[in-house]
């Protein structure tokens, strides 16, 4: 899921770097909603690390 946001933002800097500003708003967009989820899903792994839970995806 990090490797998809790494994409779109890549994707969102090139196509600014090009003038395509509709294009990189939207691709920065995605790859922002894609990190939070990244970010959410390890915040819950940890903590089911540290508390002995075991997650199974």
């Amino acid at each position: 899921m990090l490797k998809l946001a790494i994409i779109f933002g890549l994707i969102s800097l090139v196509a600014g770097a090009l003038g395509f500003t509709g294009v990189a708003g939207a691709s920065g967009g995605i790859a922002k909603i894609i990190f939070a989820i990244f970010l959410v899903l390890l915040l819950l792994a940890l903590a089911g690390i540290v508390l002995g839970f075991s997650i199974a995806f």
